[in-house]
C-alpha cells in the first residue's frame, strides 16, 4: 500500500513494472522524463522512486543528486534502474544517493524483492505485515480490518488513516502531519478534511466499540491508543 513513482522512458518496461507493483497492492504513477518526475515529487512525496538513469532532458543521476540535496526529499527511497551495469556506474549511482541499483535486463521477482527490502528499511508502515492494537487487527495485504470475528468496513482513505495510526500508536499526529503521511504532502486540501475522515473512521469503528481508540488531543491533533477496559468489567 505504498505510493511508487516509476520514472522510465521505455513504455514497455514501465508498464511491466507498473503491472507487478499494482498486483502487489501499491499505488503507481508512471512518468517518462526528469521534468515530469520532479513535478510529481513536488506534488506528492512518494514512498519510493524507481528511477531510470538515461532519461530525456536531465539524467536520473542528476535528479537523484538534486533530491538528496533537498531537506524534503533527502530521505526519499530511490532504486536506480538502468542498463549501465559497469562497476563505476554502480558506484556513481549509489554515491548519487540511490538506495539500490538494478541493471537491465532484470528479473521482475528480483526487482520486487529489492523494492520490499528498501521499503522495509525506509518505511516499515508500508509493509504488508498485519498490525494489531488490542483486539483491532488490520491486514494491508487483504485490505481487511477486523475485531475478533467482526469485520470493519472502511473506505480507502479511512483504511490508510487507520493503518498509519495503528503503526504509530500512542503518538500524537497533527493534521498537517496526517495530511503529509496519509494523503501525501503538497496536496491541495484543507486540514479540516482530516477531521471529516477521523469522524468517518470513528463511525466505522463504533459497532466494534473501538471508536474511543481514536483520541482528539486538544490543540495538537489525533492519536490512537490502546482500548480501555470496560468499567462494567
Amino acid at each position: 500500500m505504498s505510493r511508487v513513482l516509476v520514472v522510465e522512458d521505455e513504455s514497455a518496461i514501465a508498464e511491466l513494472i507498473a503491472i507487478h507493483l499494482r498486483h502487489a497492492g501499491h499505488e503507481v504513477t508512471v512518468v517518462a522524463d526528469a521534468a515530469s518526475a520532479a513535478a510529481e515529487v513536488d506534488r506528492v512525496l512518494p514512498d519510493l522512486v524507481l528511477l531510470d538513469w538515461m532519461l530525456p532532458g536531465h539524467s536520473g543521476l542528476s535528479l537523484a543528486q538534486r533530491w538528496r540535496a533537498q531537506a524534503r526529499t533527502r530521505e526519499l527511497p530511490i532504486i536506480m534502474l538502468t542498463a549501465r551495469g559497469e562497476e563505476p556506474d554502480k558506484v556513481a549511482g549509489l554515491d548519487a544517493g540511490a538506495d539500490d541499483y538494478v541493471t537491465k535486463p532484470f528479473s521482475t521477482n528480483e526487482l520486487m524483492a529489492r523494492i520490499r527490502a528498501v521499503l522495509r528499511r525506509k518505511a516499515p508502515e508500508a509493509l504488508d505485515a498485519p498490525v494489531q492494537v488490542g483486539a483491532l487487527r488490520l491486514d494491508p495485504s487483504t485490505r481487511r480490518v477486523s475485531h475478533g470475528d467482526q469485520e470493519v468496513k472502511l473506505g480507502p482513505t479511512e483504511f490508510r488513516l487507520l493503518h498509519f495510526l495503528m503503526t504509530h500508536p500512542e503518538r500524537v499526529h497533527s493534521r498537517v502531519q496526517l495530511l503529509d503521511r496519509v494523503w501525501g504532502d503538497h496536496v491541495f486540501i484543507e486540514e479540516r478534511t482530516v477531521d471529516v475522515h477521523v469522524k468517518r473512521l470513528r463511525e466505522a469503528l463504533a459497532p466494534v466499540h473501538c471508536a474511543a481508540m481514536i483520541e482528539t488531543v486538544r490543540g495538537a491533533g489525533y492519536r490512537l491508543t490502546q482500548p480501555r477496559p470496560s468499567a462494567a468489567g
